[in-house]
């Protein structure tokens, strides 16, 4: 059975009609009003249902399969994506953005350790010689593993512990230690998984991880962190804004 969607359109804002439709929608996909997998109300159904032109209701639909939060498949026809982690490419935690959509997240530390990486220690302009903080953590968004991600701190920051890194986001132990992150250098690319990541993301060698590297400074230019995070790509997507210069 296809859930209608309680959907209100306001033709005097200045926010185009389309645009309001899919904001209303991918609300009640992420607020679990839709679930994975749920029929989606085809475009006739809402043509008729809203008022609205059938070029309105396409692109609020493609929109959203564009967000990932539809998939269309033929012969089957549109349907509720199964659920993923929506991330802007912002300075921010995954941490705090699981919290932010409503999925409870959950930490496992795989390795802690303070100990030499030249890698890690360019990246953080450090003498390479320097001992520095790593450890690797593996997040799940409820009951679902989601990232393994590995980082670098400089030594001023020994002091964070396994405990801590259970339960709280990187961003906020350091924003206590009086460090707020204002920019990042960030690559990100895509890979098949290793061996490690497919054991503890339950992959198949056949499913690739996204994968984000980051160094991130304060607000005096110094770095304060380093960062290789891979993520299941069936459950984790970058959304990006571009404009024109």
């Amino acid at each position: 059975m296809v859930e209608r969607v309680e959907v209100h359109i306001d033709r005097g804002s200045p926010m185009p009609l389309y645009h309001q439709l899919a904001e209303q929608l991918a609300t009640a996909i992420t607020d679990g009003t839709l679930q994975p997998g749920d029929p989606f109300e085809n475009e006739m159904a809402l043509t008729e249902r809203l008022g609205l032109s059938r070029p309105t209701i396409r692109r609020a639909i493609q929109e959203l399969v564009g967000q990932g939060l539809l998939v269309r498949r033929r012969g089957l026809g549109t349907r509720v994506a199964n659920s993923r982690v929506h991330r802007k490419a912002e300075l921010t935690s995954l941490y705090d953005d699981l919290r932010l959509v409503g999925r409870e997240p959950h930490t496992k530390v795989l390795s802690f350790s303070v100990d030499v990486d030249e890698k890690a220690a360019a990246a953080l302009d450090l003498p390479l010689d320097e001992k520095i903080l790593n450890f690797v953590r593996l997040r799940y968004a409820g009951d679902d593993p989601l990232a393994v991600m590995h980082n670098w701190l400089p030594p001023r920051f020994a002091d964070i512990t396994e405990d801590e890194l259970c339960s709280r986001g990187l961003y906020s132990l350091l924003r206590d230690r009086g460090i707020r992150p204002v920019v990042a250098r960030q690559t990100i690319g895509a890979r098949p998984p290793t061996a490690t990541e497919r054991r503890h993301l339950g992959l198949k060698p056949s499913q690739p991880v996204l994968t984000m590297t980051r160094c991130a400074f304060d607000a005096a230019g110094n770095p304060v962190e380093y960062g290789d995070h891979s993520y299941r790509a069936d459950g984790y997507s970058i959304e990006v804004m571009l404009d024109e210069r």
